[in-house]
Order: C-alpha cells, then structure tokens, then sequence
C-alpha cells in the first residue's frame, strides 16, 4: 500500500492512525501543501481533486479518509475498529463524521487560504475562526462521550478516536482553550500512551524534521 499524504494534514494523520492499529506497513508519498506539490498533473491522476489523503493498494485508487478508513475496516478486520452491535457501529460512525464533516472541512487549507487572500483575514482572525468551528464542534461530542472513558467508544480504540484525536492536535496548534472538554482532553491523553497514535503524530513522522 502507497499512503499519499501530508505531515500536518488532520484527514493523513486519521489514516496513518488506522493503518498502524491494523498492524499494517505502507509507503509514503509526503506532499508540502504549502508550497502545492500536491497540485500536480501526476497526483491529479491518483485523486482528481488533488487532495489528501489518497491510498493505492495495488491497482486500487481511493481517496477520502473516512473512505480509507472504512476500506481498511473491511479489508483488515482484526482489531476491529468498529463494534460489532449496529447502533454502536452508527455511534462510532457519527462520531467520527461530526469531526470530518462538521469541523475539519471549515478548518482545512483551502479554507483558511481563501479568508486570507479573499477576506483579508490575518492569522489572529484565522486563529480566531478555527477556534471557533472546533469549539463548537467538541461541545457536541463532549455531550457523547461517557464520563471517565479513556475512548470515545467501548474499552478500545475505534474510529471515532483515529478521527478525534488528530482533530485535538489541531486544536492544540491553534491554543484553543480544551477545558471545557475534560472527557476529549482524557481520551486525548488516553490514546497518545498507545503506540499508534504516537507514531502517527506529526511531530513523530519521518518527514517532520525534513
């Protein structure tokens, strides 16, 4: 498997997260997004929208993290991270999708380019915006989580936490204020004592200090 990414994007870490709790090797193809290495003719053929993350494995092309995710789930279903149950297999599921749908996509580069270059905004005002979305985004999956859980779900690490955990790394960078949010800040705390997650974050990955 060829996992084309970028070090700092949340949706890449998502995925670097699910492939080491699966247990599995792939390679790496690291785009700088700043300096738009990933806008080339040669990505496009890989991911249209030329965005990451995208995941070959062998002829098979995907994009999309929560697509990744769920392909990696079926493909490689030990250890599962989804329960077995429906209703706690939708809970994980919407968990997860309030982070990739109703926080990430108002925080992502695009996003943040376009209130700079169209809406003059400087980084105290983009700060400013993805404090915001964040904040209002894990009030509602504070309410989720039940007290004293060291995961978003169960006794193990699911979805929701490949996609929440990277999403509080991000609120981190832009010094949001998590204590408001005792149960994400355990579950945060909880999953980067497992070697996974660790691994998977930025600040670890072979790229960082290149």
């Amino acid at each position: 498997m060829k996992l084309y990414e970028s070090v700092l994007s949340s949706a890449s870490f998502r995925v670097r997260i699910a492939l080491n709790l699966k247990g599995l090797a792939y390679d790496s193809v690291v785009f700088d997004l700043r300096a738009k290495q990933h806008l080339t003719d040669e990505y496009g053929r890989v991911n249209p929208l030329r965005s990451v993350p995208a995941l070959t494995d062998g002829g098979l092309q995907l994009i999309e993290s929560m697509a990744i995710c769920e392909y990696l789930e079926e493909t490689h279903p030990a250890p599962p991270l989804l329960p077995r149950d429906p209703a706690g297999r939708a809970r994980v599921r919407a968990m997860a999708q309030l982070v990739a749908c109703d926080i990430h996509p108002l925080n992502n580069l695009r996003v943040l380019r376009h209130l700079s270059h169209e809406m003059h905004a400087d980084d105290a005002a983009r700060d400013a915006w993805q404090q915001h979305w964040i904040r209002e985004g894990f009030g509602a999956l504070e309410k989720m989580i039940a007290d004293g859980s060291d995961f978003c779900h169960g006794g193990a690490p699911t979805l929701a936490d490949a996609f929440l955990i990277p999403q509080v790394a991000n609120a981190q960078r832009v010094k949001l204020d998590l204590s408001p949010f005792p149960r994400i800040q355990r579950i945060y705390d909880a999953c980067m004592k497992l070697p996974a997650f660790e691994k998977a974050h930025p600040k670890n990955h072979p790229a960082a200090a290149k």
